[in-house]
């Protein structure tokens, strides 16, 4: 077990994306989500010839990872940012590879300050504290049919409708000002299923419409899409279905060579449309040791793709 308190957040897959960079010799490497540096360190240790373009959102995470990463200063840029604006930025031409891991970091989520575990404070759940809005305008601002769409849209839950009715009928006696005053709502409302806490799919719809964070997973494909770094290996870990399904969609259709109409007799678009392969059909999974070590990572999938050379 790694000692928590020098490295705050225990990074998921790191065997196996460590595999599915094993190919990749020299050139720059983007993490897109560097957080508290768990993925970049070991890049850096284990491929002395890359280079890294690191991105983050998070001031705390940014100063963290810039002294965890000191030692390998001449090959390290940190940026600070979302990734869908700085990758605009970046020039693809010696990008050999990209990593983002869309999970919240271990600190986010523990450290109550934050505002993203159930018994916090406050309602905030912020990436970028620089950002005006926070869960807290979400939860107190939004009409129930905005409420009961995020939570059916991004919790994918069934009681989207008992929740947000609750809310709106809560805050019309006085604002709902923390995680705590909210989590204790929806456990109201909600019932326990085995160690799951009743308001994790509300809390993780909260913080996905707080952060936009499937809008920026759709913009770092798009980008990649336009850029289509040649050669460049892309591993993506995701943490629930809807951002799983996004980027296993758009890596199919990157694998297609043919787009003729599915009614089509024959082929007639030349058949030579794919802009590389997947390198993974099937997401890659946490191992039970890891599971065990590090539960978070029991959510995780991990899929790769290649471009073409």
């Amino acid at each position: 077990m790694k000692n928590v308190d020098t490295v705050p957040h225990i990074p998921v897959l790191l065997n196996e994306v460590l595999e599915g960079f094993s190919k990749i010799k020299d050139g720059t490497l983007i993490d897109c989500t560097l957080g508290y540096a768990g993925h970049s360190s070991s890049i850096l240790q284990h491929f002395s010839n890359i280079r890294l373009i690191g991105i983050d959102r998070d001031d705390e995470a940014l100063k963290f990872s810039a002294n965890r990463l000191k030692k390998y200063l001449d090959r390290v840029t940190l940026l600070k940012g979302s990734f869908s604006s700085q990758l605009e930025e970046i020039d693809f031409n010696n990008i050999t590879a990209l990593l983002a891991d869309f999970g919240v970091s271990s600190l986010q989520l523990d450290k109550r300050e934050r505002g993203f575990n159930f018994d916090s404070e406050i309602l905030d759940m912020r990436m970028d504290q620089r950002e005006s809005f926070s869960a807290y305008e979400l939860v107190n601002s939004y009409s129930q049919e905005m409420l009961e769409d995020i939570f059916k849209r991004y919790g994918e839950v069934r009681e989207y409708r008992k929740v947000a009715s609750a809310i709106v009928k809560k805050r019309e006696l006085s604002p709902i000002n923390s995680n705590q005053e909210l989590s204790e709502l929806i456990k109201t409302i909600v019932r326990k299923t085995g160690k799951t806490h009743p308001a994790t799919l509300y809390f993780q719809a909260i913080r996905i419409e707080v952060n936009q964070e499937l809008e920026e997973i759709n913009s770092l494909l798009d980008i990649l899409e336009n850029k289509k770094p040649k050669g460049a290996i892309i591993a993506l870990i995701t943490f629930h279905s809807l951002e799983d399904r996004l980027v296993k969609q758009r890596f199919r259709k990157w694998s297609k060579s043919c787009i003729c109409p599915q009614d089509a007799m024959r082929c007639s678009c030349g058949n030579n449309h794919n802009l590389g392969k997947e390198l993974n059909r099937k997401p890659i999974v946490a191992t039970s040791s890891e599971i065990k070590e590090n539960p978070r990572s029991r959510s995780a999938k991990l899929r790769l793709f290649q471009f073409k050379a």
